[in-house]
C-alpha cells in the first residue's frame, strides 16, 4: 500500500506544535457499494463508477490497483449474478455476497472490513448514483492533506419531499441533543483511511449505526459538500418503515438519554401524584370531596400510557443487550469474486 506519513507542524500555539500525518497520492482506493435487489440499477451505474475511477487514476490521485467492491446483501432479484458478470468483465470490479439479507449497515460494514487489508482508503457510497462521484477527487485531496475521514455532506435537501427533509433534519438535531455525535446532513458517503478502517474494526457491537460510530474514532476529519441527485434507475429500498427503524437503532445504539428521560418523567409524575394526594387529603379534611370519576380516569390513563411508553423504551435497550450478549456474527460471507 502507498500510505506514507510525513511530519508537519500546524498549531496556533508555537510552543506546542501539532504533528500532522499526510498521506501520499496516488492511493489505492476501494469504492465500497452495498446492493440489495439492485439488478436494474446495476445496468446503469457501474460504468459511471468505472469511468470516475479511471479519471482518478489518470490524474494521479488513485493507483491502478484501485477497485470497486459491490456487496450483495442477500438480494433475490439476480443482483449477485450481475455483480459476478461485472467482476468477470472488468478487472477493477470485485464482488462480495452475504449469505442472507443483513441490512444496509451490516452490508456496508462487511464491505469496509473486506477492503481494509487491501487499500489505502475506502470510499463508501450508494449504488443508485445519487451520491455525486465527482467530489471523490476533493475527498482524496483532503485525505492527502492528512485527514483520515472525509464526510460527504449534502449542501441542500431540495430533491427530498417536505416530509423527508423535515424529518431527517429533525432526526439529526434530536441525535445531537442526546449527546450522540453525528455529522449533520451526512449519510454514508465518506472516505476512510486504512488507519480509520482498522480502528472501526475494533467496534464489536452487533447493533451498528455507522453514521454515529465513525465520528467516535476521533481521527482528523474533514467535510466535502455535494448536491444529491435523483436515482439513476430502480426504486428506493428505504421506505418510511425502514427509515424509522434505522432512526431507532441510531438513537438506542448511541445514547442512553431516552432512559434518563424516562427516569425524569417518572420523578415528575411521582411529584404530581404526591401533590394530588396532598390536595385530596386537604379537601377531605375540609369536607369538600366530590365524586370525581372523570378526573380519576384521566389520571389512570395518563399513568398507564406513561408506564407503557417507559417499559417500551427500556425494553428496546434490554432487547439490544440481549442481542449483544449472544455475540452472533453481524454477517456471514457466502462468496467472493477475488482471493484474500
Amino acid at each position: 500500500m502507498t500510505f506514507n506519513p510525513e511530519a508537519a507542524t500546524g498549531s496556533s500555539d508555537a510552543s506546542a506544535p501539532q504533528r500532522v500525518l499526510r498521506h501520499a497520492l496516488p492511493a489505492c482506493v476501494w469504492l465500497v457499494i452495498p446492493c440489495y435487489n439492485e439488478s436494474e440499477t446495476l445496468e446503469v451505474t457501474p460504468q459511471l463508477f468505472l469511468d470516475e475511477l479511471d479519471r482518478l487514476i489518470s490524474e494521479g490521485m488513485a493507483s491502478p490497483e484501485s477497485r470497486i467492491l459491490f456487496v450483495n446483501d442477500g438480494s433475490s432479484d439476480g443482483t449477485w449474478d450481475k455483480i459476478w458478470n461485472l467482476s468477470t468483465a472488468h478487472e477493477r470490479v470485485c464482488g462480495l455476497s452475504l449469505s442472507r439479507n443483513r441490512g444496509h449497515q451490516n452490508a456496508l460494514m462487511a464491505g469496509l472490513m473486506a477492503a481494509k487489508d487491501h487499500c489505502d482508503a475506502a470510499i463508501s457510497l450508494d449504488v443508485d448514483g445519487q451520491d455525486d462521484i465527482s467530489v471523490m477527487s476533493a475527498m482524496l485531496a483532503e485525505y492527502a492533506s492528512g485527514h483520515d475521514i472525509v464526510y460527504g455532506v449534502r449542501s441542500s435537501r431540495e430533491t427530498d419531499s417536505w416530509f423527508k427533509r423535515t424529518s431527517a433534519e429533525a432526526f439529526y438535531k434530536l441525535l445531537n441533543s442526546m449527546d450522540a455525535e453525528v455529522v449533520f446532513n451526512h449519510a454514508d458517503y465518506r472516505l476512510m483511511s486504512a488507519r480509520a478502517l482498522e480502528a472501526l474494526s475494533t467496534f464489536t457491537e452487533r447493533n451498528i449505526y455507522l453514521r454515529g460510530l465513525v465520528p467516535l474514532i476521533g481521527f482528523p476529519s474533514a467535510q466535502v459538500e455535494y448536491q444529491r441527485a435523483e436515482r439513476t434507475a430502480g426504486e428506493t429500498h428505504y421506505p418510511f418503515r425502514k427509515m424509522l427503524g434505522l432512526a431507532i437503532d441510531g438513537i438506542t445504539s448511541l445514547s442512553t438519554t431516552p432512559i434518563r428521560m424516562v427516569v425524569g418523567a417518572g420523578f415528575i409524575v411521582t411529584l404530581f401524584g404526591l401533590l394530588i394526594s396532598i390536595w385530596s387529603i386537604v379537601m377531605l379534611c375540609l369536607g369538600r370531596t366530590v365524586a370525581g370519576w372523570a378526573s380519576l380516569i384521566c389520571v389512570v390513563a395518563l399513568l398507564g400510557g406513561m408506564q407503557l411508553v417507559s417499559v417500551g423504551i427500556i425494553g428496546e435497550y434490554v432487547g439490544k443487550t440481549y442481542l449483544e450478549v449472544k455475540r452472533r456474527p453481524r454477517y456471514i460471507e457466502s462468496e467472493r469474486t477475488w482471493g484474500g
